[in-house]
């Protein structure tokens, strides 16, 4: 059983940063595609970014340029840096994963990947950091 565990929210600043940990336990495959969600109250999960097996990433363009997604060496513990956060931001955050061999992605043609993702290529949820971004 995937059970994933996240950690890392809290109060910041509009303009500061803040780097969310996932601890992932219960794999069984090589492969994998892991990625974060936001969700505000009333709102679907908003798909945030993705890595894959073989490092690749991709964002979604609010995003893009201001949130990094790494892995601990080849560790199961995964990272998602926030930098300069806008209130925008502020969303209760999830990570999750899969285990087929890639992301669903899309290339923007500079070298940079949209991350297409949705809610429902995924089964198995943390229970959730909250980020909250005053202006």
């Amino acid at each position: 059983q995937v059970h994933m565990v996240e950690s890392g929210g809290g109060p910041v600043q509009s303009g500061g940063s803040l780097r969310l940990s996932c601890a992932i336990s219960g794999w069984t495959r090589d492969t994998f595609c892991m990625a974060w969600f936001r969700q505000t109250p009333g709102n679907q999960r908003e798909g945030i970014g993705s890595i894959d097996t073989y490092g690749g990433t991709s964002y979604v363009d609010s995003v893009n340029g201001r949130f990094t997604i790494s892995q601990h060496g080849a560790s199961t513990t995964f990272y998602l840096q926030m930098n300069s956060l806008k209130p925008e931001d502020t969303a209760r955050y999830y990570c999750t994963a899969h285990m087929g061999p890639s992301c669903r992605r899309y290339t923007r043609g500079d070298g940079s990947y949209i991350f297409l993702g949705s809610e429902s290529d995924f089964d198995t949820w943390g229970q959730g950091t909250q980020v909250t971004v005053s202006s």
